[in-house]
């Protein structure tokens, strides 16, 4: 069981396949309670936020010691900021939690870790708003994971 544990926290800890990944493979290929597969999920995909919080800046400042790194990220920072700062402004906190807790592609913990580094959100807030994402989005895999299970028995 613990090797089962480890896995799911790894699927969940990754980039590309977070909880949509993670709790599927605790319940239907692992058998997970569901309560259990959320937590475990959850878990593992809030586990590398504050590393990521940490490091995207110092990682940031070292590749903007390039010339052609910083004109990319300046114009990236720059277009995301112009293109998205009124619905950030708009809808403030909530936005950030939202754009975690919806579970599709490009969405997720890593990503918002990023929007929150973009954005200069603070960690002692970005945390907290990113692990609720997590949360609503783990009920939402959860429910989803159910469903689709159910629909084959």
């Amino acid at each position: 069981m613990i090797g089962e544990i480890l896995t799911v926290l790894l699927v969940a800890a990754l980039p590309v396949s977070e909880l949509r990944g993670a709790i599927p493979v605790a319940i239907g290929v692992y058998g997970f309670d569901p309560v259990m597969a959320y937590l475990v999920g959850v878990l593992g995909n809030v586990l590398p936020v504050p590393i990521l919080l940490k490091l995207l800046g110092p990682i940031t400042a070292v590749l903007r010691r390039s010339g052609l790194c910083d004109r990319l990220l300046g114009w990236l920072f720059e277009h995301t900021r112009r293109r998205h700062s009124p619905m950030i402004e708009r809808l403030g906190a909530i936005a950030l939690v939202l754009f975690v807790a919806v579970p599709l592609p490009a969405t997720g913990a890593w990503t918002g870790a990023l929007i929150a580094h973009v954005f200069g959100i603070p960690f002692k807030y970005a945390l907290p708003l990113i692990a609720l994402g997590v949360c609503i989005a783990g009920i939402l895999v959860t429910l989803a994971t159910l469903g689709v299970i159910h629909l084959f028995l």
